[in-house]
């Protein structure tokens, strides 16, 4: 294949993890360099730091996909008077770009958490915090016979998609009618006279940053020349797009072993954890990085354990007896990240050079 540029990457990470699907405190997408550049190399890792930047040159690599945005608030100078501007400096005058995935694959199905539930042996996954506002509903009439042609369409867009499930859609017969005008250039029936015929009524769900290829790929495979159709949002949270996951262990453990599990699978340096209920667990909810905003949620689902990271003093009374909190750290609740970035993209790209950063990028270190 010919050699790729920046964003023929990048465009294979949006359609695995979309930027519109990320939270909106966030900073995700291209944040450095130049879309339409030859690829020669990607590197990928966790954080964007100055040793990645020199080991991305090492490896003759322009492109860093890191899952943590190096720029998050606004830059207002680029002096290289902190790690940031030298960073972003230092990837420019190399020609380096630096894509960040962050919160666009935290909400993934298959994303960050489902990373951390596959090392615990989780079954049966789903959000913790299913996104709202993100779903929405087609509504349209297409003449019988051209029904195959345009669900095809609509699902090849996007539509119908449903977690591990896709071509999703219900559709009931009926009859429609028109009477076409003097200007008007009907694909079926006499201009003058009203036309009946039958047509199904078709209707599918889609995510709402899709909504612009939906509604170009209906027009573009409906027969008619004015196209009948109605999009509206629906009040339902998407429950496979979200914050966390929540599943269960193959079977109950008591919290000792439980937490011995995560010694050795997480590797910390140590576990910080609330007050031990002396009961066992099975329902673990997940969170990687920062996610004391979700104690409430795993109480609500009733979780016997919550894995994060970034837990305050305070936050630990939060459990009142109800779950058992685990602090992981937050470099070691996403270490596994990366990896499932390089997995994806050797799976959609095998013959191009993607590479592990060596670099350790853990900022925490401990006496």
């Amino acid at each position: 294949m010919d050699t790729p540029r920046i964003k023929d990457i990048t465009h294979i990470l949006e359609e695995w993890a979309p930027t519109a699907t990320a939270e909106d405190f966030d900073n995700v997408g291209l944040l450095v360099g130049q879309d339409n550049q030859t690829c020669t190399g990607a590197l990928v890792c966790l954080d964007t730091t100055e040793d990645v930047v020199h080991e991305a040159i090492k490896k003759n690599c322009n492109l860093i996909i890191s899952f943590h945005p190096i720029i998050f608030s606004g830059i207002k100078k680029l002096t290289g008077k902190n790690y940031v501007e030298r960073i972003v400096l230092k990837a420019i005058e190399n020609k380096i770009a630096i894509y960040a995935i962050h919160t666009a694959l935290d909400n993934h199905l298959f994303g960050v958490n489902y990373g951390i539930a596959q090392k615990l042996g989780l079954t049966g996954l789903r959000k913790l915090i299913p996104q709202k506002n993100n779903l929405k509903k087609l509504n349209t009439f297409v003449p019988k016979e051209a029904i195959q042609v345009v669900k095809k369409a609509l699902f090849e867009a996007g539509g119908g998609q449903l977690g591990a499930y896709t071509h999703c859609s219900f559709e009931s017969l009926g009859q429609g009618q028109y009477l076409p005008q003097t200007d008007a250039l009907p694909s079926h029936g006499k201009i003058g006279q009203i036309n009946q015929l039958e047509e199904v009524q078709l209707q599918l769900t889609y995510e709402s940053h899709r909504e612009s290829k939906i509604i170009s790929a209906l027009k573009g495979a409906h027969p008619y020349e004015e196209v009948a159709f109605e999009c509206y949002a629906l009040e339902n949270s998407h429950e496979y797009t979200g914050m966390g996951a929540i599943g269960k262990l193959p079977q109950p453990v008591s919290e000792r072993i439980f937490l011995e599990s995560l010694k050795e699978k997480f590797n910390p340096s140590g576990l910080r954890h609330s007050k031990l209920r002396n009961k066992p667990v099975e329902t673990v909810a997940v969170l990687g990085g920062s996610g004391s905003f979700a104690i409430k949620a795993a109480k609500g689902l009733k979780a016997d354990a919550f894995i994060t990271a970034d837990l305050k003093y305070h936050n630990f009374f939060e459990a009142e007896d109800q779950l058992l909190l685990v602090d992981v750290g937050h470099y070691e609740s996403e270490q596994f990240t990366k990896n499932l970035i390089l997995d994806y993209l050797i799976k959609k790209m095998p013959n191009f050079a993607f590479i592990l950063a060596a670099t350790n990028t853990n900022p925490v270190n401990y006496f």
